[in-house]
């Protein structure tokens, strides 16, 4: 497969600005010369995201993730290197030189995800393309116009028609090289076992593309417009390595910056919904697709803003098939809020006999709290049932208690207790209950109590974790030295002798090390190696790197690696460093490494010495103590407990002198 160029690489890490792209994805709020904003990565109320701007590095410190643009998409988009990489050359318009042209051979060898990628977006083009023959004229784009889709819309959502030959899109795909392999894992079209002939899974329907945040298509649904047809009105692509529902909304990737620019979505059911909105200028709008909300789907939502309108076209009983999921949104601690369309209207109806402005007027003027709207909707159907009236207070008590913040509960029991014509300290009671019942439960299955949402979710990661040893600290401040002065000169300050001959002084500067050369070969005489896999990695390369061209990497060229890892590490370094610079501007002044660069290079390998010393002196230990022990073996070990013995107390010692 076919390398991009490393010019071109550089091009794109010079010309993708980082807080642009992470903006995209994250709404970032300016904190001095840096951003912030919540964590992409997991569940959090309090910003721990950093962009830098000046080093083109991020760092997430609720999860540990950090390193450059590229890196983002990676962990973010689960993108492969190469895809990063293309993402943004698309974005910033760069051509993307290679080694030499991609081929269908080339494309059968890539990886199984990225030929699913490949696949899905030939598919996209090929379904867009149907509508301009004469079936797709007359079925599928006589449709989206009779939906009063202009041709700006429909390009803008990549939408297209599947042919009603049942095999049209399988025969092109393997025609253009495509393998069956990729083809059967696409989901796009099927083979049964023990047959030889395939069958598209769209034929015959409107095609609805359904991307990633990052616009790459993910996979399709269809809309059948056959009314005779005995299957399912609409149809959604299956289960893929790339395509998974439940993180995924229909629309995002267009709404995005619209939603971070108004701090609000609105969240509608079907595909056309959405695409009618936008046309009419309402864009901070999605859709579930008429899946049941998901945890992930509601994460991609805090993203961009902490408001939610959820659109209901006047179904009794999909409203209240909702309530679930909006239970969800109030214990991830989003604003709720509902609007209700008049009987025979829905988002799309009422989007097309309205102006952007006036929509948007309609629901400032109808929408109300969750909370108000549920306990209208319930209490309207009790009537004077008292058993009734009673499950719907404990049906609404049991939202409230979801709100993980306590003066919104407040506001709201109260609220509720008024609607309800209830006495507040009974709600209260309920509440109290309600909690202490939910204590009980989890108490006896073992797990921890999870009504009340703390301020930041405390993921610990395995880096996090790993910074507890004693190993991790002294690997760390090794590779920190590397990465940050390898390349500097290790110049030890001289010992002023009075009147020493001239002469000397004269004489033929000595060859000065690298601190880079003079860690390598501690650690190469030592035969020592690092417990972590990165560091180990950072050092292999500092070696050879020192034999072909005599210095080491600079930080940057770590951030701009594939190996996720290495940028990751280096953004730990550079906000480490941040961090004490904040110090100084305090008044509070810290001695730096740069400002004692021999002494503290002395230092660090002295100290990784010794921890890797009493390591194999801890294995000796344990060694000696198994009485299966033949007595020449133990005798061995003894000799050799000695001697690393000794040098670790001369390693204690040499510490001891170092100021």
């Amino acid at each position: 497969m076919s390398r991009i160029t490393q010019e071109t690489i550089n091009r794109i890490f010079e010309t993708a600005q980082i807080e642009e792209v992470i903006g995209e994805f994250v709404q970032l709020k300016r904190a001095g010369s840096n951003y912030k904003g919540l964590s992409p990565f997991v569940n959090e109320k309090t910003p721990s995201f950093m962009v830098s701007p000046a080093k083109q590095i991020f760092k997430d410190f609720s999860s540990g993730k950090g390193g450059s643009v590229v890196t983002f998409l990676m962990e973010l988009e689960q993108f492969t290197y190469p895809e990063a990489l293309r993402w943004l050359a698309k974005k910033y318009n760069i051509e993307i030189e290679e080694d030499a042209q991609r081929t269908p051979e080339q494309v059968e060898a890539a990886n199984e995800r990225e030929s699913i990628y490949l696949i899905s977006e030939f598919a996209q083009t090929f379904y867009a393309e149907q509508l301009q023959t004469e079936e797709g004229k007359n079925i599928g784009l006589s449709y989206f116009k009779e939906r009063g889709f202009t041709e700006e819309t429909i390009e803008k959502f990549g939408l297209g028609y599947a042919p009603s030959t049942k095999d049209a899109f399988a025969k092109e795909a393997l025609q253009k090289g495509y393998t069956e392999d990729v083809l059967s894992a696409s989901g796009i079209s099927i083979k049964r076992e023990g047959q030889t002939h395939w069958y598209d899974r769209f034929w015959g329907r409107v095609i609805f593309p359904i991307r990633s945040v990052s616009g790459r298509v993910l996979g399709f649904g269809g809309r059948v417009l056959r009314t005779d047809a005995k299957t399912a009105k609409y149809l959604n692509s299956p289960e893929t390595l790339i395509y998974h529902k439940s993180k995924v909304l229909f629309g995002l990737f267009e709404a995005r910056k619209a939603i971070a620019k108004q701090n609000e979505v609105y969240l509608v059911e079907g595909y056309t919904d959405v695409i009618s909105l936008h046309q009419i200028g309402v864009e901070n709008v999605v859709s579930s697709s008429g899946t049941a909300l998901t945890e992930e789907q509601i994460r991609l939502i805090k993203r961009y803003t902490n408001n939610v309108t959820i659109l209901f076209d006047g179904d009794a009983a999909g409203i209240r098939a909702s309530f679930r999921g909006i239970d969800m949104f109030l214990q991830e601690g989003v604003n709720v809020r509902v609007v209700l369309f008049p009987d025979g209207e829905d988002p799309d109806s009422y989007a097309r006999k309205t102006s952007g402005v006036e929509f948007n007027e309609f629901i400032a003027e109808n929408r109300t709290d969750f909370i108000r709207f549920k306990a209208g909707l319930l209490m309207s159907d009790a009537e004077d049932d008292p058993i009734k009236k009673a499950e719907i207070i404990r049906d609404i008590v049991s939202s409230i208690a979801k709100i993980p913040d306590e003066i919104s509960r407040d506001v709201f029991l109260k609220e509720s207790a008024s609607i309800l014509n209830m006495d507040e300290s009974v709600l209260f009671a309920e509440l109290s209950q309600l909690k202490a019942k939910v204590l009980r439960d989890q108490t006896k299955r073992g797990t921890q109590p999870k009504m009340e949402v703390v301020e930041r979710q405390q993921t610990e990661t395995a880096p996090q974790k790993e910074k507890k040893s004693l190993h991790y600290e002294q690997e760390f401040e090794l590779i920190k030295l590397l990465i940050n002065h390898g390349n500097e000169l290790y110049v030890e300050p001289k010992e002023y002798i009075p009147n020493q001959d001239k002469d000397k002084e004269e004489e033929e500067e000595e060859f000065v090390p690298t601190v880079a050369q003079i860690l390598v070969a501690d650690i190469l005489e030592d035969e020592t190696t690092f417990l972590n896999p990165t560091f180990q990695l950072v050092f292999d390369i500092c070696d050879q790197q020192l034999i072909e061209n005599e210095t080491v990497p600079e930080s940057e060229w770590y951030v701009r690696h594939e190996n996720k890892d290495l940028a990751t590490l280096v953004a730990d370094l550079v906000t480490n460093q941040t961090l004490s610079d904040n110090w100084e501007k305090r008044g509070i002044f810290v001695v730096r490494p740069e400002d004692r660069l021999a002494q503290h290079t002395k230092q660090v390998s002295l100290r990784f010495k010794g921890v890797k010393l009493k390591a194999k002196l801890d294995v000796i230990r344990e060694t000696l103590v198994k009485p299966e022990l033949e007595d020449n073996v133990r005798q061995e070990f003894l000799e050799e407990f000695k001697k690393l013995n000794y040098l670790k107390q001369e390693v204690s010692k040499r510490l001891n002198r170092i100021v």
